[in-house]
C-alpha cells in the first residue's frame, strides 16, 4: 500500500508493507514533518484519525472491493473533499489556511 501526500507541488510518498499493521503515529508524525519542512501546520486536520480510516476504506480492494472506500466518501471526514478513483484509490483533499491545496491519497497494494 502506498500513501502519497502533496501540498501544492511538493509530495511526499510513505510505502506501508502491511495495510493491516500500519505504524499510525510514524505515519502521522513523518506528514507533520513533512507539512513543517513546507510552513505547514497540518496538526488541527486530525491526520491521526484520517489516515486509518482512509487505509481500512482502501485495504482488500486490489479485487476491485471499493463498499468501504464508498462508505468513508459517503460519510465525509471533517473539511476533506473524499472521492474513491476507480482501481481502489481513496483521495481526500483539503485547502489549507495558507491557500495552499493537501492532498492525500492511498494506492492500495496489487503485487
Amino acid at each position: 500500500m502506498d500513501i502519497d501526500v502533496k501540498i501544492d507541488k511538493e509530495s511526499l510518498h510513505i510505502e506501508v508493507e502491511n495495510a493491516y499493521r500500519v505504524d499510525v503515529p510514524q505515519v502521522t508524525n513523518d506528514i507533520h514533518d513533512f507539512g513543517n519542512k513546507l510552513g505547514v501546520d497540518l496538526t488541527p486536520l486530525n491526520i491521526e484519525n484520517l489516515i486509518p480510516r482512509m487505509i481500512r476504506g482502501v485495504a482488500g480492494c486490489e479485487g476491485g472491493c471499493p463498499s468501504d472506500a464508498m462508505r468513508m466518501v459517503r460519510e465525509g471526514f471533517g473539511k476533506f473533499k473524499l472521492k474513491y478513483v476507480e482501481g481502489g484509490i481513496l483521495t481526500a483533499v483539503q485547502t489549507l489556511e495558507s491557500g495552499k491545496l493537501l492532498e492525500v491519497r492511498i494506492f492500495p497494494d496489487f503485487d
